[in-house]
């Protein structure tokens, strides 16, 4: 995929049809600590490189965090380096309008439910919480974020909270990216129970010696192998079908029987033939305009049965 930046300056913004997607599909994650913390974004991307957050996250260590703000309401620390939120440049000034305010505050609202919530934030950032949160503490000392009084504050209340284990940290991480990229909570299944995962950049995702897929540095979106396909196949997730041997890693939309309607292009889908998975690859189009073009590319094939 080729990153593109998405210019987020006027209030026009809040209705994009990729800030509407991001939204939508925050609805589909869950916090894995009941106390949760929420920080104000940043104009470096991804946020955790900018040096706010390099600070703020020495104390916030063990939580789930999650980063507030304009257009896209809410951003859950493993998803910073998911496209498009890495790729959106806006205005950090906290001086936001109410619509920004009361869509960032229903936003968060959604994902935190009745958790408590550790609010390090002022500004714009803390009008929206104060709308829509009730179990909440705020730990900025004169809108100053980054002041020692505020840090100890966030220190001190950090520390009164449950925390889990790494592994159970890192798995939930992984599959709130597989949720947020496939469009719902089956896609759990991609990341099983033993994953392990290797390299620094362009990460593997394996299962009992075997490569599911990969999780890309450029795009933070899992690509698929074969194995991975078989799992979302199980769930009968971004499937297409065809009726002839896949002998090529181009898949022309007159050969598609079938596709499932919710996959849009660029999505990662299974190639099925006689209830079997022969190849996985990126959409060209989307689910119905596969069913029906008489022409074009309808998936480029990355791995394919031979």
């Amino acid at each position: 995929m080729n990153m593109i930046k998405i210019p987020c300056i006027t209030e026009q913004s809040l209705y994009r049809v990729e800030v509407q997607r991001w939204q939508k599909r925050m609805k589909l994650l869950e916090p894995y600590t009941d106390t949760i913390v929420v920080l104000p974004c940043s104009m470096k991307k991804p946020y955790s490189q900018s040096k706010s957050h390099s600070l703020f996250m020495k104390y916030s260590k063990g939580l789930q965090e999650v980063i507030l703000t304009s257009p896209f309401g809410i951003c859950p620390r493993e998803l910073e380096k998911t496209y498009p939120i890495q790729s959106y440049d806006a205005s950090t000034t906290g001086d936001w309008s109410y619509e920004e305010m009361d869509i960032a505050g229903k936003c968060l609202k959604e994902y935190v439910k009745d958790k408590k919530v550790i609010a390090h934030v002022s500004g714009g950032y803390k009008k929206a919480c104060e709308m829509h949160l009730d179990n909440v503490v705020f730990t900025c000392e004169d809108d100053n974020c980054r002041s020692k009084e505020s840090l100890e504050n966030l220190k001190q209340e950090v520390k009164k909270a449950d925390k889990i284990s790494k592994k159970a940290h890192r798995i939930h991480d992984l599959r709130s990216i597989a949720r947020y990229q496939f469009n719902t909570k089956k896609a759990d299944v991609l990341i099983p129970d033993d994953t392990k995962t290797y390299g620094k950049f362009n990460i593997r995702i394996m299962s009992e010696k075997t490569q599911i897929a990969t999780l890309h540095f450029e795009t933070g979106l899992y690509t698929l192998n074969l194995p991975g396909g078989e799992l979302l196949n199980q769930e009968k997730i971004n499937r297409v079908f065809i009726d002839f041997d896949l002998q090529s890693n181009t898949l022309f939309a007159p050969g598609i029987n079938d596709a499932d309607s919710s996959i849009i292009p660029q999505d990662e889908v299974v190639i099925i033939k006689d209830n079997q998975v022969v190849g996985v690859g990126k959409a060209m189009m989307a689910g119905d305009e596969m069913k029906n073009s008489n022409m074009g590319i309808g998936v480029k094939v990355r791995h394919r049965i031979k």
